[in-house]
């Protein structure tokens, strides 16, 4: 097996994506590994077509977006203590699942540590499982972790 160097945790910010970040930067330490956090920004632009829309909606800013996302990155570095790990921190536009694959193979990641939203039945249908999509596609093996709430369920 090929030994864990990299670790890439992809997260939107949200409590899905705290418990796969923590145990990311254990596994991280443990391992010596480093660990590279990753955020997406969805282009709105891309997600809603002039078409559908009646009236124009007015679309942030993509820069603010992204200088966001990385302000964001910096903060959870702070408020998870993880400054001793030295984390990198990436920024990609687009897709979410499109990107964490795409990052994964560009940044050799070893690991993909993510989390679970645990939708089930219904919702799971009709929206799809974007942990599933990128098991599926991932380069890399992938390590899915529940929400606190779901792993003690």
């Amino acid at each position: 097996m090929k030994p864990i160097r990299r670790i890439l945790v992809p997260t939107d910010f949200g409590e899905c994506s705290a418990p796969a970040l923590r145990l990311a930067a254990f596994l991280a330490e443990q391992l010596h590994a480093e660990l590279i956090l990753l955020h997406v920004v969805q282009d709105i632009a891309l997600a809603l077509p002039d078409a559908v829309m009646p009236t124009p909606v007015p679309a942030p800013d993509l820069a603010e977006m992204i200088e966001a996302g990385k302000q964001g990155l910096a903060n959870l570095i702070r408020s998870e203590h993880l400054e001793h790990l030295h984390p990198q921190i990436e920024i990609r536009v687009g897709s979410p699942v499109a990107e964490i694959v795409a990052a994964a193979k560009d940044l050799q990641a070893d690991l993909l540590c993510i989390g679970t939203h645990g939708r089930t039945g219904l919702a799971h249908l009709i929206l799809g499982s974007q942990a599933e999509r990128i098991l599926r596609e991932a380069p890399c093996p992938v390590l899915t972790v529940k929400p606190a709430s779901a792993a003690t369920n």
